[in-house]
């Protein structure tokens, strides 16, 4: 297949990213050097789907590499942030950035062990990927161009693009890296495609050989959150973690651990207000809120142990723990609520993750609720401050409670400006006695207590 010239294939990219693309071939061409778009864009690009992250590979020329190019490229004001162990170089501007590498070879010491990197051909850098889908590479300079006139296909990728299927290049794949079988889950749904069947055969060897208990918590962690993350891209959770538990994996990762039915549309609700948010409030982890509603349904015991493999600690794992029950508590008062006060009054105890997860599990009319609190209410100004009512003689805990009142009496309509608020204010303080709160500056003498 005759690869497409670079004015084609780097108009398909973002501005930004194309700017960047640009100026790292122009200077690849000044260097002679032999540059290529190679993995994920490739594949994107030839299947006509948007393209969202830039991988270029230069071939090493004398003593100049991806760090060298990288570096005579890049614009002013552009970040260069080089990983000399992986060979690697990342050009950031603004919120772009495109990765540049230097054609590398890999050597796993052990199985599930990170790879020693070692520089390498064109053949050996695209033979070291996950699956022939992802081994393809587009000439972009000049001397790339003249090497390779055609799309670089080593492993018959495209004949995989046609069929519609992941393809690990070799048997013991899973082996060298067991995080592949997380990738393929989530590569196949959001694609369309299927893992051939002898990929299939070598994830079961994997998983009879026990690779996945060599991989490290954190990777496993890391693979987790780009699921999750990728539901930006139109991925639905469930359908990633319903494949890696009808392959075996998640019960490799903890004996007994699946996907339970319960959570099923909670996660595709998730992957929902990933892709298209329901309301836009502070930034959250997507990933936080999976766990939480993956795990909600199992055993507390297989829950911890769960959340220990993945090396999730700390805070995080204890709200994650307690999700299933914090959860049960905050229906029942929501359902509750009456009003929008009182709502909000359940609601403002929530942080932004808690929100996400309680809207993705709950019926209808209390998502409405959610939606109308997140998007609406929780924003809204009162018309006093603290300040305004410790000139009504209230002072310390009692201001706090003053203003929540004021809040659900505002939020229901039943105050509409400050002085309304200042008279609830007042109202509050006159209840609450003369033994109770402070004595207003200009009153001569304290007021009658009506309790």
């Amino acid at each position: 297949m005759k690869a497409p010239g670079p004015d084609e294939i780097l108009s398909r990219l973002e501005d930004d990213s194309a700017a960047i693309a640009r100026a790292v071939l122009k200077q690849a061409d000044s260097f002679d050097h032999a540059l290529f778009m190679v993995g994920g864009p490739v594949r994107d690009f030839l299947l006509d789907r948007p393209i969202r992250d830039v991988d270029l590979l230069v071939l090493r020329h004398g003593k100049r590499g991806a760090a060298e190019l990288a570096r005579a490229a890049a614009v002013p004001g552009a970040e260069v942030v080089v990983h000399h162990r992986f060979g690697t170089v990342v050009i950031k501007q603004g919120e772009s950035a495109v990765d540049v590498a230097t054609a590398r070879r890999e050597s796993y010491p052990h199985a599930g062990a990170l790879p020693v990197v070692e520089a390498g051909t064109l053949e050996e850098d695209l033979l070291r990927r996950d699956f022939s889908a992802n081994a393809l590479a587009l000439p972009l300079s000049l001397s790339a161009r003249a090497e390779h006139p055609e799309v670089v296909d080593f492993a018959d990728g495209l004949a995989d693009l046609v069929q519609n299927q992941l393809r690990v290049l070799h048997p013991r794949s899973f082996h060298d890296d067991p995080t592949r079988a997380l990738r393929a889950a989530r590569l196949a749904p959001r694609l369309g495609f299927a893992l051939s069947r002898d990929s299939r055969s070598s994830l079961r060897d994997a998983l009879r050989d026990g690779a996945f208990g060599r991989v490290s918590g954190d990777r496993l962690r890391r693979e987790f959150v780009k699921l999750f993350d990728d539901s930006a891209l139109g991925l639905d959770p469930s359908r990633a973690l319903r494949l890696l538990s009808e392959w075996h994996v998640l019960a490799a990762l903890e004996p007994g651990l699946t996907l339970e039915r319960e959570a099923v549309v909670p996660l595709r609700r998730l992957g929902r207000a990933i892709s298209d948010p329901p309301w836009h409030g502070a930034r959250w982890r997507p990933w936080v809120v999976g766990l939480a509603l993956w795990l909600a349904p199992v055993a507390p015991n297989l829950r911890r142990r769960t959340l220990r493999r993945l090396s999730v600690r700390g805070e995080t794992a204890k709200r994650i723990g307690a999700f299933a029950r914090s959860r049960d508590s905050w229906v029942r008062a929501v359902e509750c609520a009456r009003g929008r006060g009182a709502v909000d009054a359940v609601l403002r105890q929530l942080d932004e993750e808690d929100l996400q997860s309680l809207h993705a599990t709950v019926a209808p009319a209390l998502r409405r609720r959610i939606v109308r609190y997140a998007s609406e209410d929780r924003s809204r100004r009162l018309p006093v401050n603290g300040d305004d009512l410790l000139a009504t003689g209230l002072e310390g805990p009692a201001i706090g409670r003053a203003l929540a009142r004021i809040r659900i009496a505002y939020l229901d309509g039943r105050v509409r400006d400050r002085n309304e608020a200042l008279a609830l204010a007042r109202e509050f303080y006159r209840r609450r006695g003369p033994d109770r709160a402070k004595a207003p500056k200009n009153s001569r003498k304290s007021p009658k207590s009506d309790r």
